[in-house]
Parts: structure tokens; C-alpha cells; sequence
């Protein structure tokens, strides 16, 4: 190839990489505004921007060039956003509140992992897929399935399909938690514990504990976060399972397991968040800036999916993370009633 193709090659690829970059931007600025308003507010930026991101491939024209951009939002500044997010984790809290919270949040990824992974077999959806809805459903909604999709090497749509998923049955959810709060008989503190350990994202445990008052959303977001620190370990472990399955031979190497270094990264600013090493500020601007940069990734994720490709995969998934999350909410209500 001659040098003048060579720099034409680059220059394209430059191109694409700010088209695509700049509609991320674009989009993630767009879900930012649109979670400010009431309803949408319960879905929050990334869920948004994902949606947004589905509905301008599907209604809009996408450069081809602009797939460089797009990728690199959905694969790299995804990464770079839940490293920022470990500022969020302070794990001493997390172990003050004694192993009760622990063992809510053990049961819950359990519990998902096992039936969702199940259902998904029985039924026969993709194993890459099923897993992803598990981890949505049972650690910490569109950042575990971001975590875990280059573990389980899941396909870019499989992703975007298992964060819509999740987005949707979280909003249901969150929505279905708050008008049935009046009517169980929990108190605020259980049912700030039924809401974190069994609602699907941060910003569902927020809103559907809210109803009932801060000792409910301070409990809530306390055992939510103790399930998002469970995600390093089931990342692991996950990889482990899937490298083992796509072992060639009769050996498996080591070699094999695709370890995912942005979470010891996400690991060690929980850390620094913990010893309080960084100014206050300094951590509230850091964390704001992994939440853009997460809702560009989700837009990027979004920009890989079309609506054809959701009514082809997407309903059995639909339907797998439903009767999971049933089964999770109810198992974990009758759990916290009986404590």
C-alpha cells in the first residue's frame, strides 16, 4: 500500500473517530437533560442514552466512517467511566453494616446468576446474553453488563440488548416498588433493604427507596453498593467459567482467561475514595465525569443496535429477566419479612 493510501486510510479513520465520538457527546448531553425531567428521571442519563442511541440508528442516518468513534465509546471510554466509578465505594461502610447486608447481597447475584442462566438455557437464548441479563439483574444493571461483556466476550448488540433490557424492567420495576410500598408491611429500614438488594440500577434503588424517607434510601444505597462490589469477584469468576468453556484440546491455559484490568482499576480508586486521600471536590467532579462518560459509552452501545435486531433477540431476554427478577424480588421480600 503506498504512503498516500496509507495517510488516507488514517485521515479517515480520524474523521470517523470525531463523527463518532461527537454524536456520542452529542447524545450523552441529550439523556443528560432529559433525566432532569419527571418520569424520565427515574430511568436516568445512561438508560436514556441508550435508548436515544437505538432510536437515532434506527430513524437517523449513521456515517459508516463514524463506526470508529462509535467503538471506541462503547469499548474504551466505557472502561475508562467504571474506573471512575469506583470513587462511589467506601468499603468500610460497607462492612459496618454487618453481614446481614453481605449475605442480602450474596443471595441476590446468586439468585439471579442461577435462575436467569437457567430460564435462558431452558428456553434457549444465548448463554453470552443470558449471562449479561443475570449480572444486570443481580449486581448493578448497565455497569455490571458493561463490566462483564468483554469477560463473557459478548458481541456488541448482545450488550446494547441486555442494558435495554435491563432498562426497561428496572424502570418497571422502580415504578411497581413505589406504588407497593403503601401497602406492605415493611418498615423504612426493610424497605430500604428490599430495594437495594433486589432493584436493578443505582438510580431505580434511589428513586424507589425515596418513598420511604432517607433512613429507607440510605440503607438502600448502602446494600446496592455492597452488590456493586461483588462485581469484581463474579467478573472473575465468570471468566474463568467462559474461558474454561472455549478451552481448545484437553488442557486450558491460563492464557485463555481475559482478565479485566479496568476493574482493579475501579478497585483501587474505592480505595483512595476509602482513606478519603482526595479532595471532596475532587472526588464529586471525578464521579460526575464517570457518569458522562458511562452515558457516552451507553450511547455508543446504543448506536450498534437497531429495532430489528431487538424484536429478533429480545423477547425471550425480555421475558427470561421478568420472571428473574419476579422470582429475586419475591425471594428477597420473603427473606427480609423473615429476619
Amino acid at each position: 500500500m503506498s504512503t498516500k493510501s496509507l495517510t488516507a486510510t488514517d485521515g479517515n479513520q480520524g474523521l470517523g473517530l470525531i463523527q463518532g465520538l461527537g454524536l456520542t457527546i452529542m447524545l450523552a448531553l441529550v439523556a443528560r437533560q432529559l433525566a432532569t425531567l419527571p418520569i424520565l428521571n427515574i430511568m436516568g442519563s445512561m438508560v436514556l442514552a441508550i435508548l436515544l442511541g437505538i432510536a437515532w440508528r434506527s430513524f437517523m442516518a449513521v456515517p459508516e466512517t463514524a463506526e470508529v468513534g462509535i467503538n471506541y465509546a462503547s469499548k474504551k471510554i466505557l472502561r475508562y467511566g467504571i474506573i471512575l466509578m469506583g470513587l462511589r465505594l467506601d468499603i468500610p461502610e460497607i462492612v459496618a453494616a454487618g453481614p446481614q447486608v453481605i449475605i442480602l447481597d450474596a443471595l441476590a447475584i446468586f439468585l439471579a446468576m442461577v435462575v436467569i442462566t437457567f430460564l435462558g438455557q431452558k428456553l434457549g437464548l444465548n448463554k453470552k446474553l443470558a449471562t449479561l441479563i443475570a449480572a444486570g439483574t443481580g449486581i448493578c444493571g448497565a455497569a455490571a453488563i458493561a463490566a462483564v461483556a468483554p469477560v463473557v466476550r459478548s458481541r456488541d448488540d448482545e450488550t446494547a440488548v441486555a442494558v435495554a433490557i435491563i432498562a426497561l424492567l428496572g424502570t418497571l420495576f422502580t415504578i411497581i416498588y413505589t406504588l407497593l410500598y403503601p401497602v406492605i408491611n415493611l418498615t423504612s429500614y426493610e424497605y430500604g433493604l428490599f430495594s437495594g438488594s433486589s432493584l436493578h440500577e443505582l438510580a431505580h434503588v434511589i428513586a424507589a427507596a425515596q418513598a420511604g424517607g432517607s433512613a429507607s434510601t440510605d440503607i438502600a444505597i448502602l446494600v446496592k453498593l455492597g452488590r456493586v462490589a461483588l462485581l469484581v469477584p463474579v467478573a472473575l469468576l465468570l471468566g474463568i467459567i467462559f474461558a474454561s468453556r472455549n478451552k481448545t484440546g484437553t488442557g486450558w491455559n491460563w492464557c485463555q482467561l481475559q482478565v479485566p484490568w479496568f476493574i482493579f482499576g475501579f478497585l483501587a480508586l474505592s480505595g483512595l475514595n476509602t482513606m478519603s486521600f482526595l479532595p471532596v471536590p475532587l472526588t464529586a467532579t471525578m464521579i460526575q465525569g464517570g457518569v458522562f462518560l458511562l452515558t457516552m459509552a451507553m450511547a455508543g452501545l446504543g448506536l450498534n443496535v437497531s429495532l430489528e435486531m431487538i424484536k429478533r433477540v429480545g423477547t425471550r431476554g425480555l421475558v427470561i429477566g421478568l420472571v428473574g427478577s419476579v422470582v429475586l424480588s419475591l425471594t428477597l421480600l420473603l427473606v427480609i419479612t423473615s429476619l
